[in-house]
């Protein structure tokens, strides 16, 4: 496309950076007046809505100009379509949506929003719009599936382990994380890992911590019961484990959930390499998951496994103990990423492959602290795998 498609879009997301919030508040006030049924298919709070379609509007604006990435892009929008299944929005509401956003951009861009401008904006919100409205269409399956709460296990006071059933279990991979609706809150959505691979009894397990402010994983944590049904949406996360080379799998905190089920998938194959792994908290209470995975590691010969606790003490209010002798794990104490980048470096001196490959899940901070320790430690960046933080 020519320059002038290009400035065009630039000047636009230039108005629409300048003051994100108010843009993306104005529109959907403006989508809401012309369309008040669609308020409903949105939970009570939009902070993350707003966050993601400012997002994916900067994104479709800045590389729409560039025909070599529509292929990219195309399939972005597609899979954002199948996403927006789960709200229940129609094919007709994507008309809508798209009049709003150009009406909200040309009050925006005022005199600068000429002919030309209009044609290409018009051009990018149509593509948007026509290949997410395609792609819910011919999705296969239903957009939806439910689950029942069988069990819950209160591991402290701010973390807990919820177990379900699932009629027919939402499709999905070893790593992978599912969008996931509950009755306290069901027109809100977030992701959790399963922490077990999938299996024709329809059984699905998640660990959850209740972060400070956070309406669903506090209400999950401190309200979800037996009997809840939770619903279930798209799979989405690429994690995976090559089973013809050595790994390294860090786990911080409940990220040990999709390292729980890649460990479980690679049990069932007799031919896994050796596979370490590194599961870390701040104390050593909090290391809830050491006895199976203990116990995994003893019908598994492959697996050795590290725990690793910040402090070597629990504050009053965390009573559980962990006695590493007696479980034959190794519990080292000291940040996460230091013990793992000190001892993958060890274990490359004393002649480990330079290409194994390793898996980190847990919170960005974490992630992005454990990849740099690892790539000054000598792992390739491209060896080093993680959901997008």
């Amino acid at each position: 496309m020519g320059g002038h498609t290009r400035r065009g879009l630039a000047l636009v997301r230039e108005r629409i950076e300048a003051e994100p919030d108010r843009f993306v508040a104005d529109f959907y006030t403006r989508l809401f007046t012309i369309r008040p049924a669609l308020r409903d298919l949105f939970g009570a709070t939009m902070a993350h809505q707003r966050a993601a379609l400012f997002g994916v509007l900067d994104h479709v604006l800045e590389v729409f100009p560039d025909t070599a990435s529509h292929e990219d892009l195309v399939a972005l929008l597609a899979q954002l379509g199948r996403d927006h299944r789960k709200y229940g929005v129609a094919p007709a509401d994507y008309d809508v949506f798209c009049n709003a956003m150009l009406a909200e951009i040309s009050a925006t861009m005022g005199d600068d929003y000429d002919h030309e401008l209009a044609t290409i904006t018009t051009q990018a919100l149509m593509l948007t719009t026509g290949v997410m409205r395609g792609a819910a269409q011919t999705a296969p399956g239903p957009a939806t599936w439910t689950a029942r709460v069988v069990e819950k296990f209160r591991m402290s006071r701010d973390l807990a382990v919820v177990r379900l059933v699932a009629d027919h279990p939402p499709p999905h991979v070893a790593g992978q994380y599912l969008e996931v609706s509950i009755p306290q809150w069901p027109r809100m959505w977030r992701h959790l890992s399963p922490s077990t691979p999938p299996n024709p009894h329809g059984e699905l397990e998640f660990h959850v911590r209740a972060i400070p402010g956070g309406t669903v994983s506090s209400a999950i944590v401190g309200e979800t019961a037996v009997g809840d049904v939770w619903r279930f949406a798209q799979s989405h996360g690429t994690l995976t484990i090559d089973p013809t080379r050595e790994s390294v799998l860090v786990a911080g905190g409940t990220g040990i959930a999709p390292i729980r089920a890649l460990l479980l998938q690679m049990a069932r194959r007799a031919d896994t390499p050796p596979t370490r792994l590194y599961y870390g908290t701040r104390y050593p209470g909090e290391l809830y998951e050491a006895p199976n995975l203990a116990r995994l590691a003893g019908t598994n010969p492959w697996l050795s496994v590290t725990v690793v606790s910040e402090e070597d003490t629990n504050p009053w209010w965390l009573t559980r103990t962990i006695d590493a002798d007696a479980l034959h794990i190794r519990h080292r104490i000291g940040r996460l990423d230091d013990v793992v980048g000190s001892e993958v470096g060890a274990a490359l001196d004393a002649g480990a492959p330079p290409d194994t490959q390793v898996v980190i899940a847990g919170s960005a901070p974490m992630i992005e602290n454990t990849r740099r320790t690892l790539i000054i430690a000598g792992i390739p960046g491209r060896m080093i795998d993680h959901d997008p933080i």
